[in-house]
């Protein structure tokens, strides 16, 4: 396929290319940030720049994962969000029904799930985990949530509309930089990431491949959403125990995981407050991400069996 992907410089874009191109699909980038992956320099804010891309490169399917994002808040207006992540959505929703466009990938962020509510009772001693599907009704506490929001509406606005087959992932964190809350934690970068693993964390290479997955299924599908996270061992019922002492339910799925963690120096988290459920994701797009906590202690164990 004749592909446009937007963010083609990014984090995401620059792991999502080279696959696509793996698999023999002709991949043209648009993103404001010049690189080898972006022919097109510019933001989908510019309609007459996305129509002219998807004309020109006769383009058969859209993977939209440029936006402006949360860390932006400090240096950018609501306007700027609005401007790049739903009307930047918007013209590129408008260009795949003029051009007949086949199919449409959005990337969307499982922190838009995040209510101020929700939020508060994170940090305001609630007595269990959210356990947190796509069956809740989002109800974002910032300007990037709402943006994101809104360009999903849209998504499944045009699927009605016109028909295009739109598929929105809520992928969870997979960026590089270290967690907004390190000074708090008190933890390495690496001790902190792979504890998210167990319920709220993916790498660049799964979300990569979800894409991938959506844009073959999404045809198939019409419109859908998926929270894109690793799988996580917890279930439901684990809720109130992650809150009060989640050492203890992580070593009860992983009794190993104490001496590999005590001889690295790292900890689990005392609380986990929120769990992200991709199991819908695997039902129904078929996607589950390659790499789990189960891995990080495959690794560690791997580590202590060459000391």
């Amino acid at each position: 396929m004749r592909i446009l992907l937007t963010g083609s410089s990014g984090w995401l874009g620059s792991a999502l290319a080279p696959r696509l191109r793996a698999l023999g699909h002709d991949v043209t980038g648009l993103d404001p940030v010049p690189s080898s992956e972006t022919p097109i320099v510019g933001s989908v804010a510019d309609r007459d720049l996305v129509m002219q891309a998807v004309e020109e490169n006769r383009i058969e399917a859209i993977i939209h994962s440029g936006a402006l994002h949360k860390p932006d808040i400090e240096r950018y207006r609501n306007e700027d969000f609005v401007e790049t992540n739903v009307r930047g959505t918007l013209n590129l929703l408008d260009a795949a029904a003029a051009f007949a466009v086949q199919r449409f990938v959005f990337t969307s962020t499982t922190s838009l799930m995040i209510s101020e509510a929700i939020r508060a009772g994170f940090t305001g001693g609630a007595r269990k985990a959210a356990w947190l599907t796509e069956d809740m009704s989002p109800e974002p506490r910032n300007i990037y949530g709402v943006t994101k929001l809104a360009a999903e509406h849209l998504c499944r606005l045009y699927q009605l509309q016109f028909g295009l087959p739109s598929i929105v992932l809520r992928t969870a964190r997979f960026f590089p930089e270290a967690d907004d809350m390190a000074h708090v934690i008190e933890q390495s970068d690496a001790n902190t990431k792979a504890n998210e693993l167990l319920f709220r964390r993916l790498t660049v290479e799964d979300a990569a491949d979800a894409h991938i997955a959506a844009l073959e299924k999404a045809p198939q599908l019409g419109f859908d959403i998926f929270i894109i996270s690793a799988p996580t061992p917890f279930q439901p019922e684990d809720c109130a125990a992650l809150i009060a002492d989640a050492p203890s339910v992580v070593a009860r799925y992983f009794p190993d995981y104490p001496a590999l963690y005590a001889k690295k120096g790292w900890t689990i988290f005392s609380s986990i407050d929120r769990v992200y459920d991709a199991s819908r994701a695997r039902d129904r797009l078929g996607f589950v991400c390659k790499t789990s906590f189960a891995d990080v202690l495959a690794g560690l164990e791997a580590e202590e069996g060459l000391a």
